[in-house]
């Protein structure tokens, strides 16, 4: 059998592999239905409900779950449904753009320590080995003081956060590919530094970089809630889904309801998002 034979068959049993995977998983279904209604309602929160995110009903206030109001009012008479529909695209968008600085600087730091090897692979990850001594919320907390308070700032410190973790996995990924067999041949078959780097070591890679992006997508989501949780991130009265939290928590004895569904959602996006990290790495489809 030809090389490009065997990789014809490789990918076509992969791809059997992963419809089986699917096929059997319920639960990875589940996991991309709720992170697609979560882009949807981002994209297009009107699909979803036609009450105003920010004004409340005059005599609505603090109203359990009903048929008017499906989730309840919060304490202005706003309707708790819709702030959590139009909160998703302040959380997931400030989640893509943490997870997009991370996996942007953090992998570019890991090839580039990991490729050239030597003193600078040695001075870049003592760099990140600084960074990763550090908890991300604390250091999150440090930046936001630093820069200031909003969804900006707050989704910029949680992606420099993010920055030496994706740099470690890259770094160890492309130490591993650079070792192998294929690319010694590409080297002894006279490919330039760069020409091997960008065919050969690139591409195998950044299969587990990628997955681990969805992995921190939730975490993102569980960093920037915190922040606002905390009074850091987005301002009042934009809702936000850990801001949501945070106005609710004073009225947990008569109003249960302004805290736990929040809380759910963010659960909920965030063990999808996960899920679904655990497919791309292909631990268990």
């Amino acid at each position: 059998m030809s090389l490009v034979d065997y990789s014809t068959a490789r990918h076509s049993n992969g791809n059997a592999r992963a419809a089986r995977a699917l096929h059997i998983q319920p639960g990875l279904w589940l996991a991309w239905g709720v992170m697609l209604l979560a882009l949807l309602a981002a994209f297009a929160p009107s699909l979803f409900t036609h009450f105003s995110p920010t004004e409340g009903v005059p005599g609505a206030q603090r109203l359990p779950p009903q048929a008017a109001y499906w989730l309840g009012t919060d304490q202005l008479g706003r309707d708790l449904y819709t702030r959590i529909i139009y909160g998703t695209s302040q959380s997931l968008a400030a989640a893509v753009a943490a997870v997009a600085m991370g996996l942007i600087g953090g992998t570019s730091l890991g090839v580039l320590a990991g490729a050239i090897g030597g003193r600078t692979e040695n001075a870049l990850m003592r760099l990140v080995d600084v960074l990763l001594s550090i908890p991300s919320l604390l250091l999150s907390l440090s930046i936001l003081i630093l820069l200031g308070f909003g969804t900006v700032h707050a989704a910029l410190a949680v992606g420099i956060a993010s920055i030496a973790s994706f740099a470690r996995l890259a770094r160890g990924e492309v130490v591993r590919v650079r070792r192998s067999e294929f690319v010694e041949a590409a080297y002894g078959s006279g490919g330039s530094f760069w020409r091997v780097l960008w065919r050969h070591i690139l591409p195998n890679s950044l299969t587990a970089v990628i997955a681990f992006a969805a992995l921190q997508f939730g975490q993102a989501i569980l960093a920037l809630s915190t922040l606002s949780f905390l009074g850091y991130g987005t301002p009042p009265p934009t809702p936000e889904w850990g801001l949501l939290i945070a106005e609710g928590r004073n009225y947990l004895a008569t109003a249960w309801w302004l805290t736990t569904f929040p809380g759910i959602v963010v659960v909920a996006v965030v063990l999808a998002a996960n899920r679904i990290s655990r497919q791309l790495a292909g631990g268990d489809a």
